[in-house]
């Protein structure tokens, strides 16, 4: 079953994040910054199908490094945003060579609809993983690419009422190209950008974890904090009817898995003082039967002491 997901978020210097960093890791390449002299290498890192670099008409001929360089070199605040990323999962049921233009072909669209950059990174699914989590990193400039280098904020893409229409428009294209190519290619499968309760459908969503929280439930098999949050909030919507008592069930499952987590901890912890306490008291047994037969080998060793005479009290004289 084909998994829709299209996410917009930003790269920004608050969070300590630049563009030239982010635009390494996804390509697995190295940048050096020139703004601060790092050197961002990842070439050895794995899992990258495919790159490329897609400019406005009429933009400099620049590349990679010089690209992101420039964009760091644009912004002066400390609190910039310097990037901003669209990160999609790829129909599994579309070949490798279809899964890539399917991305270029989204990625050319922003690019001729905004007048922005958009760096692509086509990645296969991790190696413990979701082997049908094929997904691409779009790294798209903030401001618009002319022969003049950037230019103006792209500012449509904000916060407020146009950035959430236009991050929905772009949702809702990416639903109707993918479908395009899934009938294009045969294929029954198709994805709604559209969530659940839109839909009318009583079923709960999927959940997105990301890849630090489900490497978390790989290595413990115990569900994850992220896991437990969308789930909470999920159960705090409050619906009627037969959605209300799914939701309920949902809640009570929860509840039941973290009382049960809890208990584990606690007695995990009890355990660890019961074990901590013994260890102690075993070294200070240990550490009083030293001293005793080190007082008893002194007293082994030392000579017997000859009996003294008795004193004699003397005459006082007068």
């Amino acid at each position: 079953m084909a998994i829709y997901h299209c996410s917009v978020k930003t790269i920004s210097r608050s969070a300590g994040r630049s563009a030239t960093a982010s635009a390494a890791y996804r390509a697995a390449t190295s940048i050096v910054d020139t703004t601060t002299g790092e050197r961002h290498d990842y070439t050895a890192k794995q899992g990258v199908i495919s790159t490329h670099l897609l400019l406005p008409d009429g933009a400099p001929e620049w590349g990679r490094a010089e690209l992101w360089n420039a964009a760091e070199a644009a912004e002066t605040r400390k609190n910039s945003t310097v990037a901003r990323e669209i990160v999609l999962a790829l129909p599994a049921e579309l070949s490798a060579e279809e899964r890539q233009r399917l991305a270029l072909d989204y990625a050319r669209e922003i690019v001729a609809r905004h007048g922005c950059a958009v760096d692509v990174a086509v990645h296969a699914p991790g190696k413990e993983g979701d082997q049908r989590n094929h997904h691409a990193h779009l790294l798209m400039t903030t401001r618009r690419v002319t022969r003049d280098g950037l230019t103006e904020k792209t500012r449509e893409w904000d916060g407020g009422r146009q950035g959430k229409e236009t991050v929905e428009r772009w949702r809702a294209r990416w639903s109707e190209l993918a479908n395009e190519r899934l009938a294009q290619v045969g294929q029954a499968a198709r994805i709604d950008h559209r969530s659940h309760a839109a839909r009318g459908l009583l079923s709960t969503p999927g959940v997105h974890l990301g890849p630090a929280a489900s490497g978390y439930e790989r290595r413990t098999g115990e569900p994850s904090r992220r896991r437990e949050s969308q789930q909470r909030q999920q159960s705090q919507q409050q619906p009627t009817g037969p959605q209300r008592v799914d939701a309920l069930m949902r809640a009570s499952d929860w509840k039941h898995r973290l009382k049960l987590r809890q208990e584990e901890q606690r007695r995990r912890l009890d355990e660890q003082r019961r074990i901590e306490q013994q260890r102690r008291e075993e070294q200070r047994l240990a550490e009083q039967k030293r001293l005793e037969e080190q007082r008893a080998a002194a007293q082994a060793e030392k000579p017997p002491q000859p009996p003294q005479p008795p004193r004699s009290r003397g005459m006082r004289m007068r």
